[in-house]
């Protein structure tokens, strides 16, 4: 399990922050909302974790857009891999753990 309280903030690169923006318009402040917002679903990302260990996080920002993002964790830092707009699936997920919050 990732704690939160104790990372010390997030580490950005322009080539990710702009690949977000160009491709799903989703603004670096919207991904670090999302860490901060509840409820969220984070899960580890087994799948993509061959040089470094990935997560993902379903989440939503303060004006409520519902993100996906997969991300890392470098000492105390989040490093924001992706970020996009939930699928179908993740939203009927992410429902369900509105619903039971």
């Amino acid at each position: 399990m990732i704690m939160y309280n104790v990372m010390d903030g997030f580490e950005w690169d322009d080539w990710n922050k702009n690949k977000n923006w160009i491709k799903h318009k989703a603004t670096y402040r919207e991904c670090e909302e999302v860490f901060f917002n509840s409820p969220r679903i984070t899960y580890k990302d087994i799948k993509h974790s061959l040089l470094e260990k990935r997560h993902g996080i379903l989440g939503k920002t303060d004006n409520k857009r519902l993100l996906h993002i997969t991300f890392t964790v470098r000492g105390n830092l989040v490093r924001v891999i992706s970020a996009r707009d939930m699928n179908k699936k993740e939203k009927i997920k992410y429902a369900k753990k509105q619903k039971d919050k």
